[in-house]
């Protein structure tokens, strides 16, 4: 089983609070005023100005959501390079160049590709960020995902940036088509009390993008009982003390990342532990969707299978992403018994990139 560092993690939570603020919310009942009409030009979360003449012909995506969102949106077949980790493994490399050694960004793979565009998501380091302008690159740096609406805002931002909008409108019409399904499900279902365990006492609180997929998915989190506001740790004596019904976790360990004590909560003593696809958990995306719809299939399961047909019709047979194959790895290899999938972008993702760098790597499953 992995465990974080706690010293990494606590500066790691220090810095986020300096992390930049969405500059607004999109309403996923509202129709997109994207513009995606060239010369374009928009401003990033670090102030930097971007100027596109054209739609760009070559895209290098910095973080495994930069690269999920390109897929989803249609624009993939303009990407050029990629990170190459778990949290890829559901896209294919193809003769893409990886420009990431494991889960650390090798910005020299990025220059020398010369792209007419870099996407950096918000966990991205600024340093990074930096070498790339100073060589020239165009590099948009995304605002932190901190709800749903934010997903929702990155993905017309990408479709805006790359040039697909249609993509990126059909693409938010997909999430939205099957929440409406999910809210329409749970109407008048009980919301049991779940944890959710990122390992070392740390959870997603509330102003984060997971503490909305949990809530979408049904059930109420701890963490905001407690007054978590974003990614921070929960005594475990106050998670026995919330006593929850259910324990949640992304799947990138092999055990869940609880305390001994925390085995006597309901949730651990009848086995409602359940682990959640980290890649669509973690990451700031489109299939953020996937770890709703798995949430509710597991705590609501009667009301599941009335809307599992609407669902699946809806889905209609699998995302973009989906429909390019499903190769394992992005080098290739099948690596669905081993790995540590990685979320993309977010504090969520910076807790992660900091556990990888420091070379704690455990068997996915």
């Amino acid at each position: 089983m992995r465990r974080y560092q706690p010293v990494l993690l606590a500066i790691l939570i220090a810095v986020s609070a300096f992390a930049p603020v969405a500059a607004g919310q999109s309403n996923g009942d509202a129709e997109s005023t994207v513009d995606c009409e060239f010369p374009l030009e928009v401003t990033d979360a670090t102030g930097e100005t971007i100027t596109l003449e054209e739609a760009p012909d070559s895209v290098v995506a910095l973080q495994p959501s930069d690269a999920q969102t390109v897929f989803e949106i249609g624009a993939e077949d303009r990407l050029v390079g990629m990170p190459d980790n778990p949290a890829t493994s559901d896209l294919p490399l193809g003769d893409r160049t990886p420009v990431t050694d494991t889960y650390q960004l090798v910005p020299e793979r990025v220059i020398d590709l010369d792209p007419d565009l870099v996407l950096a998501a918000n966990a991205t380091d600024g340093q990074n960020v930096e070498q790339l302008r100073n060589a020239g690159l165009t590099v948009y740096h995304f605002d932190d995902a901190g709800s749903i609406d934010d997903v929702r805002d990155n993905v017309r931002t990408v479709g805006q940036l790359t040039g697909e909008c249609d993509g990126a409108e059909e693409t938010v019409d997909w999430m939205d088509e099957q929440l409406e399904i999910v809210d329409r499900t749970l109407e008048g279902e009980d919301r049991p009390l779940a944890y959710y365990a990122m390992g070392d006492g740390y959870t997603a609180g509330a102003e984060t993008f997971i503490h909305e997929v949990l809530t979408t998915g049904g059930v109420e989190n701890v963490a905001e009982r407690e007054g978590i506001a974003s990614y921070g740790q929960i005594n475990p004596e106050t998670v026995v003390a919330e006593n929850p019904d259910w324990i949640i976790y992304p799947d990138d360990r092999d055990e869940p990342p609880i305390h001994e004590t925390i085995e006597a909560t309901t949730a651990s003593q009848e086995g409602n532990v359940h682990a959640v696809n980290a890649n669509h958990i973690s990451q700031p995306a489109p299939q953020v969707v996937y770890a709703i719809v798995d949430i509710v299939e597991t705590v609501h399961p009667e009301a599941y299978e009335q809307a599992s047909e609407e669902l699946e019709a809806a889905d209609g047979g699998g995302t973009e992403a989906a429909d390019e194959g499903d190769t394992g790895t992005a080098d290739g290899s099948d690596d669905d018994a081993s790995g540590e999938s990685m979320p993309g972008f977010g504090v969520a993702a910076a807790l992660v990139a900091l556990v990888a760098a420091t070379g704690f790597v455990a068997r996915r499953r």
